[in-house]
């Protein structure tokens, strides 16, 4: 036998290609729809039982056709002509049950219920509809107004039973206004938790893209410039024999070795403040000094340097060359999809063959680097060498830290 709960009779009309919105305004509806049915079924059976046969009617007519309306509308998932017809069984029949009952005081305020329409229409069509409906429950007010003969009871309920009715009336459309209003709450509120998840979940990925400086301007600018920097360093790291490397192992172990190692670089750079540009197969961008300028900047390369070579010690048959170089760049970002926080200038390039032409499990400096920590670092002369497209250039292989 099939199963049934709250959650699925809510959802009757809802269908799987449903916005949250959408979803939470037709289970707004149903709820109001249901709510409502229970107090006119009963309030149908009293009026009769005292009797006022004409005013029973009235509530049960309505408890009749919201269950017809509820039946076509789980059929049909036509939500516009359920909405709509609902608003004005909302708006219409305590208009219809007050002049049966002879006007505001014998009919015990009983028009307060209309006030669902307009409070309905504001949840579940926007506010243009909900100030037609609004304007539409005033006039009604004014007619009810105009037509009440006296203020005196005009029906066979005695006034101990009219002062019941007023209190049920109030409680009653208090209680569905405020569950209404409340589950929309709670759902609203539901549903901007995910999406606060979700714009967490972009900002991270965002930031696993562009540096969170870079970030916080095509945010809020939709752009951002490039930048000069006078003076920043930039470090290659390459796998030395990779095409052999590869050759001997499986794919797999192939990605997770250098997953494993370039997570590793990504903690070091981000101890020492580094900007990770990218990687490239098996090599290895990053620099320092930008996008925040750091005046230490050479010497913190040469620490994540020193790190990063010791790290690759631990592997028997991996060895990486890194070479790093100093000098002015500029910075920024290429494209407007996909976005890439890269840098450009000599001093890249220059960086570059300074990695192509070092030696394995060695750090080669240019001049400019040596020059800006050789006061912090031990540094070998390696003497000149041939670098392509600079000539001849004097090196250092970068040893460790001064004691």
């Amino acid at each position: 036998m099939p199963e049934f709960s709250t959650s699925s009779i809510l959802d009757i009309g809802t269908e799987s290609s449903d916005s949250e919105e959408i979803r939470l305004q037709k289970r707004m509806l149903v709820t109001a729809a249901v709510l409502v049915v229970v107090p006119a079924a009963i309030w149908s059976v009293t009026y009769y039982i005292l009797g006022e046969p004409v005013a029973a009617l009235i509530p049960g007519g309505y408890a009749f056709l919201t269950i017809i309306n509820l039946g076509v509308f789980a059929a049909t998932k036509r939500y516009r002509m359920f909405r709509a017809t609902q608003l004005i069984f909302f708006l219409v029949l305590p208009f219809l049950l007050q002049l049966a009952l002879g006007g505001f005081v014998g009919a015990s305020a009983v028009m307060l219920w209309a006030l669902n329409a307009p409070l309905g229409a504001l949840v579940m069509q926007g506010r243009k509809q909900a100030v037609r409906y609004m304007i539409a429950y005033g006039a009604l007010l004014i007619i009810s107004l105009v037509l009440q003969p006296s203020t005196t009871i005009d029906n066979s309920l005695s006034e101990s039973v009219v002062g019941l009715f007023f209190l049920l009336n109030l409680l009653g459309v208090s209680a569905v206004a405020f569950i209404m209003l409340n589950y929309f709450v709670g759902q609203r509120d539901r549903i901007q938790g995910e999406l606060e998840r979700e714009r967490e979940k972009s900002e991270q990925l965002l930031l696993n893209i562009l540096p969170e400086e870079v970030a916080a301007d095509l945010k809020e600018f939709g752009q951002t410039e490039a930048k000069h920097y006078a003076s920043a360093s930039v470090l290659f790291a390459d796998q030395v024999g990779f095409t052999q490397f590869a050759g001997r192992v499986s794919p797999t172990e192939l990605v997770a070795t250098l997953n494993e190692i370039f997570t590793e670089f990504d903690d070091i750079a981000e101890r020492h403040g580094i900007e990770k540009i990218r990687t490239i197969g098996d090599s290895y961008m990053a620099a320092s000094g930008v996008p925040v300028e750091n005046p230490d900047h050479a010497a913190a390369m040469a620490r994540a340097a020193l790190e990063m070579i010791g790290f690759i010690d631990s592997y028997a048959d991996v060895e990486f060359r890194i070479g790093i170089n100093s000098g002015p760049l500029v910075a920024g970002v290429v494209g407007t999809t996909k976005f890439q926080y890269d840098i450009w200038g000599d001093t890249v390039n220059t960086a570059s063959r300074m990695e192509s032409s070092g030696e394995p499990r060695k750090i080669q400096i240019s001049e400019a680097t040596r020059d800006l920590v050789h006061d912090q670092f031990i540094c070998d002369p390696r003497g000149s060498v041939e670098v392509k497209g600079k000539g001849e250039m004097s090196t250092w292989f970068l040893v460790r830290e001064r004691d």
